[in-house]
């Protein structure tokens, strides 16, 4: 045999290895280059709205804070912002909104027309979330001097509720006076200008108008009446993706105890985010009462007994169990 022919077989071996080993390499670079080119997951979108007033919220999206959570969950927000309940929840409905808060107005009468939302915490029992003010020089004395005037207010929100609430404490009906629908930058311009007998203000217009020495406050915190402002996230929001959710509560209970333990620095940032000066910004810090908490029973009932008295008023077309739609089990966690 030729030495050529001894060979053969080896060269043979030789030969399938190394087309074994181009084909390794190849498959191997398909691999690398499909999960190189295998696209990040995209981030899920977080759609938080700020509901007017001085907020929890206001902090997190000033410091970021909220923001940073969310994107080591791979999520990002998009904020929005509006003056009062009943527009925002016209945002949920059209799916604009995810997470939120809401006062017992817009709240009960989103639940009681159906709309796809929980309440997931207590944000404060509203004893001071209202009052009922009037021109300093006014002759208007008491509740029951209102009968036939004008009372402005945004209808559909906790003012709208605590005028009803006010008037039916006093023996009055709805219709024992005017009321005049207006979002509160509205209503401001109108009873300073001397339009209106009496407005329905919740703050910071409150503290500013009685700061100014122009006003004077009829009804606010002695009169007892608990107006809860509650948190709120979408249906589908909450189901898909309760972490995030829980992350939220967090958030907003470190906000809420940085602006109690920061007052003057929340002041300023405050001050400059609703052009009111700092030391009225710090007379309303002062009263407030912002906080993160579970629905208790005292809360439960006090928001039972308003949904009633806004279906007896036909505020409201259906009843709510208000029960049934709270969700405390995320806001236990948050607070662990």
């Amino acid at each position: 045999m030729s030495k050529f022919l001894s060979h053969k077989p080896m060269l043979l071996v030789t030969a399938a290895f190394l087309s074994l080993t181009v084909l390794a390499g190849c498959a191997s670079n398909k691999s690398d280059t499909k999960n190189a080119s295998a696209p990040a997951k995209d981030p899920i979108k977080v759609n938080v709205a700020i509901n007017g007033g001085i907020s929890p919220l206001t902090v997190l999206k000033e410091k970021g804070w909220l923001q940073e959570a969310f994107k080591a969950e791979n999520a990002e927000i998009v904020w929005s912002e509006f003056p009062s309940g009943p527009p925002l929840l016209e945002a949920l409905v059209a799916g604009r909104v995810d997470v939120s808060f809401l006062g017992d107005g817009a709240t009960l009468s989103g639940l009681s027309s159906g709309l796809p939302f929980q309440i997931i915490g207590l944000t404060s029992e509203g004893a001071r979330s209202n009052a009922l003010i009037v021109p300093a020089n006014s002759p208007i004395k008491s509740v029951e001097d209102l009968k036939g005037k004008k009372v402005a207010l945004a209808k559909g929100t906790t003012a709208h509720v605590y005028l009803l609430k006010l008037l039916s404490a006093h023996g009055l009906q709805p219709n024992s006076v005017e009321i005049v629908n207006l979002q509160p930058d509205d209503a401001a311009a109108a009873f300073t200008s001397g339009q209106l007998d009496a407005w329905v203000a919740w703050d910071p217009n409150i503290t500013i108008q009685l700061g100014s020495g122009k006003a004077k406050s009829i009804a606010w915190d002695k009169e007892g009446i608990l107006s809860p402002v509650s948190l709120i996230a979408q249906n589908d929001f909450l189901t898909k993706h309760p972490n995030l959710v829980t992350t939220y509560l967090k958030q907003y209970k470190k906000a809420a105890a940085w602006m109690k333990d920061n007052q003057d620095d929340a002041a300023k940032l405050f001050s400059e985010q609703k052009k009111v000066p700092v030391d009225t910004m710090k007379t309303l810090l002062t009263n407030s009462s912002v906080d993160l908490q579970a629905y208790t029973d005292k809360t439960i009932k006090a928001q039972q007994e308003t949904a009633d008295l806004l279906l007896s008023n036909g505020f409201i077309k259906k009843t709510v169990d208000v029960k049934a739609f709270i969700n405390n089990k995320l806001v236990q966690d948050a607070l662990k």
